[in-house]
């Protein structure tokens, strides 16, 4: 641009007839026109680098050889929701168990609630329902089926967990909810919402069913965000109903209203309650109490109180009669 503006220049004061003042115009502007292009090459080159190393590391890890095998010979699970775990062991380091020998034997349509202290292993437990990793040692069994004789795809259709980290699409209340079942009617919807109690909230929304939540769903509250996941755990129906600490966000209200649908919500399912409010649990039909990976104690809520051990100290502690 400086060496275009130069040259014309002199040629137009030495009186050069090779170039008038009409053509340092139109040179001047075109030259500004191809400026910004060449400029912006520089940009383009660096998001060229920077998206193919990108790539580089997605396709890597698409390429990559999971560790989690499908069987060449898959088995079908019955659809009861009857779990049988016998001697699991499980450590994410090796010397450091998480499980330790925990056996369980769960009947379809039961309730279980599980309790414990931090790190006793109840989370892991659910990550091996899941069989987001393979036990080091001991099985698994689906009504009667080991779980590593399934693909992932039937174990997880078997399964809906409830997690405390609620994960939300940047969409309508309506979709987040018929994500659990995609071909969901809008009666469904509402009715899942209804039993979550999370019906009057949405209509009290200017959009209702179509307001958009946001991104992980910011717009909302915690407690609202669970209640979204629990309707959506409801849509989809399936045999086995897993929720982790699914009530620890809402309010002591919203809780108990919760609970007081909990025997609709798990009719005819089998029900895996992680909590650490024992009054989730209170009314499961068995409790077990994991201690370093394995069962320290199991039975009602009842029989627990009276055997005075781990339970019977939770309880009295979170019901204040410990200070």
């Amino acid at each position: 641009f400086a060496s275009v503006l130069f040259i014309g220049s002199y040629w137009i004061i030495n009186d050069v007839n090779a170039f008038t003042l009409g053509q340092l115009t139109f040179f001047s502007m075109m030259i500004q026109r191809v400026l910004w292009p060449v400029t912006r090459l520089g940009r383009v080159f660096d998001e060229f680098e920077r998206a193919r190393a990108s790539a580089r590391r997605v396709f890597g890890l698409l390429d990559s050889e999971p560790q989690i095998k499908a069987p060449e010979q898959p088995q079908f699970p019955s659809g009861s929701g009857q779990l049988s775990l016998q001697d699991i062991h499980f450590s994410y380091v090796d010397g450091q168990p998480v499980l330790n020998g925990l056996s369980l034997d769960i009947q379809a349509g039961e309730t279980v609630g599980i309790a414990g202290t931090t790190g006793s292993g109840k989370t892991t437990l659910i990550k091996m329902l899941l069989r987001l990793y393979d036990l080091d040692k001991g099985n698994i069994k689906l009504d009667g089926v080991p779980i590593t004789e399934m693909t992932l795809d039937t174990l997880r259709d078997q399964i809906t967990v409830v997690s405390q980290d609620v994960y939300l699409f940047h969409g309508s209340i309506k979709d987040n909810i018929a994500y659990g079942n995609p071909i969901a009617t809008q009666q469904q919807i509402e009715h899942a919402a209804l039993q979550s109690r999370l019906h009057d909230f949405i209509m009290s929304l200017p959009d209702q069913y179509e307001t958009v939540v946001g991104e992980r769903g910011i717009k909302l509250s915690g407690g609202q965000r669970q209640r979204l996941s629990i309707a959506r755990a409801i849509i989809k129906d399936a045999p086995i109903l897993i929720l982790d600490e699914a009530t620890s966000a809402v309010d002591t209200e919203t809780e108990r209203i919760i609970q007081e649908n909990l025997n609709y919500i798990t009719a005819d399912k089998t029900a895996l309650i992680i909590a650490h409010r024992l009054s989730t649990i209170r009314r499961a039909d068995k409790i077990v109490v994991l201690r370093d990976g394995t069962i320290a104690e199991q039975g009602s809520h009842d029989d627990l109180l009276t055997l005075d051990g781990i339970y019977a100290d939770l309880w009295r502690v979170q019901t204040g009669e410990i200070s």
